[in-house]
C-alpha cells in the first residue's frame, strides 16, 4: 500500500530447568556482552545469533551473527527482500524454530537451547503471533477462533476464556461480530480477529508477520492504528515483518536485513500516524462526495 507521509499448535509441557542456577556466574556472548536478565532488562536480546539449513549435502546460511536488543514497549519494524534473513529471525524470536549458534534471551531466559515442546510452551505463554494469512478456523466463530490459545493452555475455565477472548476482541473494535465466522468477516475484520487472538494471552511480545499484505489500503492503516496503540496504551513490545516501506514507517525502528546480516538499524524520524491518517482519508472521501 502507499499513502502520503504523515508526519508528527498441540499444548507443550513446562520446560525444566529454566534459566540459570542462582547464584552462578553471568552467562557472556562471545563479544562480552552479559545475557542475563534483570531490571531495565530489554524484552529480546540476541547476541551472534545464526541459522544455517541443511539442503541435501549443502549447508545454506539464512542468519549470520545477529546481535541486537529490543526495548521492552518498543515497536520495530524488520525489512529486506525475500531471502535476506528477515522471516528466519522472525521464527527464531517466536521460538518456532532453534538457531544453529548463538543465544536469544526472551524476557530474561535464555531459550536458545530449549527443545521444540519448551519453545512452543514458551511461545504460547509469551508472544502473540498475528500472521498475513490470518491462519482462522472457518468453521468456528470469531469468540471460539481468540479463545484457542488459551485451551491450549488447559487451567482455564470455559467462562473465563469466553470473557477474555470478548474482552480482546473488544479492545480490536470487534464487539458486535463475536458469533460471526471467517466468511462472515471482511479481510480487515479477520485481521482484527487474528491480532485479539495474540492479545488474548496478555503477551508481552506481539510479532507480527506481514500483517498488511492482502489488505487493501485504509484497511491496512487501519491495522496499523491498532498496534499503534496497543503499544502505546498497553506498553506491548511489537515486532513486524513487511516488504511495504510506508508500512515500516508506523514503527518507531527500523531494522533492514540483506544476506542474512543487519544492513541498518535506525530510529524512525518522521513516524506515521495511523490515526491521523485516517481523519485525512475521512476527510477526502466527504469532500469527494460534496463534489460529486
Amino acid at each position: 500500500m502507499s499513502t502520503a507521509s504523515s508526519h508528527g499448535p498441540e499444548p507443550p509441557s513446562p520446560p525444566s530447568g529454566f534459566g540459570e542456577p542462582r547464584g552462578s556466574a553471568p552467562q557472556l556472548s562471545a563479544s562480552g556482552a552479559s545475557l542475563r536478565g534483570g531490571p531495565g532488562s530489554p524484552v529480546i536480546a540476541v547476541r551472534d545469533l545464526g541459522k544455517t539449513y541443511d539442503v541435501g549435502e549443502v549447508q545454506v546460511p539464512a542468519l549470520c551473527g545477529i546481535s541486537l536488543d529490543v526495548a521492552v514497549g518498543e515497536f520495530v519494524a524488520l525489512t529486506g527482500p525475500s531471502g535476506s534473513g528477515k522471516s528466519t529471525f522472525m521464527h527464531l524470536l517466536g521460538c518456532l524454530d532453534q538457531p544453529t549458534s548463538g543465544n536469544y534471551i526472551l524476557n530474561g531466559q535464555n531459550v536458545s537451547s530449549l527443545d521444540h515442546r519448551a519453545l512452543a510452551r514458551v511461545g504460547n505463554t509469551e508472544i502473540g503471533f498475528a500472521f498475513q494469512g490470518f491462519n482462522l478456523l472457518s468453521r468456528t466463530s470469531a469468540l471460539e477462533n481468540v479463545e484457542l490459545p488459551l485451551l491450549y493452555a488447559g487451567n482455564i475455565g470455559s467462562a473465563a476464556r469466553r470473557e477474555r477472548a470478548a474482552e480482546a476482541l473488544r479492545a480490536v473494535g470487534l464487539a458486535d461480530r463475536l458469533g460471526h465466522h471467517p466468511n462472515q468477516l471482511s479481510g480487515g475484520q479477520q485481521q482484527r480477529v487474528a491480532i485479539a487472538r495474540a492479545l488474548v494471552n496478555n503477551p508481552k511480545l506481539l510479532l507480527a508477520d506481514e500483517p498488511t499484505g492482502n489488505l487493501d489500503t485504509r484497511t491496512s492503516i487501519e491495522v496499523m492504528g491498532i498496534f499503534q496503540r496497543l503499544n502505546a496504551e498497553r506498553g506491548i513490545s511489537i515486532v513486524l515483518v513487511t516488504h511495504e516501506p510506508d508500512i515500516a514507517e508506523y514503527a518507531t525502528r527500523i531494522i533492514a536485513f540483506r544476506d542474512g546480516v543487519v544492513k541498518s538499524d535506525h530510529a524512525v524520524t518522521n513516524r506515521r500516524s495511523a490515526a491521523i491518517e485516517l481523519v485525512r482519508l475521512q476527510q477526502d472521501a466527504e469532500l469527494d462526495a460534496r463534489i460529486a
